[in-house]
């Protein structure tokens, strides 16, 4: 994110709250830990924040939870594939050969 997309946050943030400092110092202050940020995943936190939040959003909370998203996104595309998986065997499975069952209570029955 560059700087002029910090400020169109910033610019946002001190809409919804007039107590937010929008000051170049801070402008450069959250440009520091927002320049490998995307900006749309930025712009939509602080709209969600906007949403559900009565006091301004931090760096913490204007970078969200990516990397949770993204674990959570990789385990949801884990599950699927595990799914997918358990559905093909559970597809190429086939009933044991008749007699088995009888053959192993048999067997069991002889050792004890």
């Amino acid at each position: 994110m560059d700087k002029a997309e910090v400020g169109i946050l910033a610019r946002i943030i001190k809409a919804n709250y007039p107590g937010f400092d929008k000051s170049p110092e801070n402008i450069d202050r959250l440009h520091r830990y927002l320049r490998d940020f995307p900006f749309e995943e930025a712009a939509a936190n602080v709209r969600q924040h906007i949403l559900t939040e009565k006091f301004p959003p931090n760096v913490a909370e204007i970078r969200g939870r990516l990397g949770e998203q993204i674990e959570r996104d990789r385990m949801r595309q884990e599950t699927v594939e595990l799914f997918a998986a358990m559905d093909a065997a559970r597809a190429a499975a086939v009933p044991p050969p008749s007699g088995l069952k009888e053959s192993i209570y048999a067997r069991l029955r002889i050792q004890r």
